[in-house]
């Protein structure tokens, strides 16, 4: 397929999510349109940390803590000095923090630029580590980030975090930056940059052999993710208008790193319908924590019985698909033309 087919159904499948997000915005109620921005930030956030773990092979558990930098960043960025006069009760706001305001957009570029500072501090040290000493290492960087927002009241508000946060991520700014993620990781993996990650993720020693610096290379990747991360956590914590420390725990990290283990370690198309299916089955089974009536017979609902659930599922996927949905496969135009050609043959 010639390029210039790629780009034009490219451009024809943008405009179809266009009109797609156009219609659900018309006609879908606040819960569905409330799952669909989920699935856009939780997209970011899989993309991020698959090109962290499953282009580059860094084992990083501190996604959790990126997320709450740029979720900080932004809140105190597009909130209004008296919006923040009223929230800072427990001791006053620095005069910076209290005056401080700009636009949506350059706060979420803020609190994704400032979250790829930290990465790329922290990394220095942290990526000379390998493996699982890397991923406890960055699982610490994680947890000092929660605590230092839970004891950093004229930062941060402390415990009370931040409330009535302007609710300006919407379906066109979530999807807008999902489509913007997806197109810089694609670009960086095509380059000859991408080789490079994934001849570092392959075989680390070979690479150094062949006289690659693979400490930039993992930096850079780091740092990548990092900046995503944090612009998706400032979009989670407008679309949220709340947030505190105790959202930033290990478990949003677990949340997202299953989603890029269940769609395939190296695979964007994997992550990308992981995203979808994950978020929309994690409110399904919502289900089955409220009573339910089969036959004339009432089960009670079991809190907390949709993560057992869903437990179990990911489970099966790890006994009998191992290597998640697509595995380290694209799906691609060329590879859907030749399906739908096989079909009509």
């Amino acid at each position: 397929m010639r390029r210039g087919q790629t780009v034009i159904l490219n451009l024809v499948a943008v405009l179809a999510l266009g009109g797609f997000l156009w219609l659900a915005e018309g006609n879908f109620d606040g819960y569905k349109i409330q799952i669909l921005n989920l699935i856009a930030i939780n997209i970011i956030l899989a993309l991020s940390l698959n090109l962290i773990y499953g282009f580059t092979g860094l084992f990083s558990l501190g996604h959790a803590g990126f997320m709450a930098i740029g979720a900080y960043v932004c809140s105190i960025l597009i909130m209004t000095p008296d919006q923040k006069d009223m929230l800072f009760l427990l001791e006053p706001a620095y005069d910076w923090v209290q005056n401080t305001h700009a636009p949506f957009l350059a706060a979420v570029l803020a609190g994704g630029i400032v979250a790829a500072a930290i990465g790329a501090l922290v990394g220095f040290p942290l990526l000379r580590l390998g493996d699982d000493y890397l991923g406890i290492a960055t699982l610490g960087f994680a947890e000092i980030i929660r605590v230092l927002a839970n004891n950093f009241p004229r930062l941060t508000n402390g415990a009370l975090g931040f409330k009535g946060i302007p609710d300006y991520a919407n379906l066109w700014w979530n999807f807008g930056w999902c489509l913007v993620t997806l197109y810089v990781i694609v670009r960086l993996l095509k380059s000859n940059t991408g080789n490079v990650l994934k001849a570092i993720r392959d075989d680390e020693a070979a690479a150094r052999a062949m006289g690659v610096n693979v400490f930039r290379y993992k930096l850079l990747s780091f740092t990548v993710g990092a900046f995503f991360a944090g612009v998706g956590g400032a979009l989670l914590a407008s679309l949220l208008t709340t947030i505190d420390p105790k959202m930033f725990l290990f478990t949003l990290t677990f949340n997202i790193l299953m989603i890029v283990v269940a769609g395939g370690l190296g695979s964007l198309s994997g992550t990308v319908m992981a995203g979808i299916g994950i978020t929309v089955l994690l409110e399904w089974l919502r289900v089955v924590e409220n009573p339910v009536d089969i036959f004339g017979f009432e089960l009670p609902g079991v809190p907390g019985m949709r993560m057992v659930v869903f437990s179990l599922a990911l489970i099966m996927i790890i006994l009998f698909r191992r290597e998640g949905l697509m595995g380290m496969r694209e799906l691609h135009w060329q590879s859907l033309s030749k399906v739908f050609s096989r079909g009509r043959a």
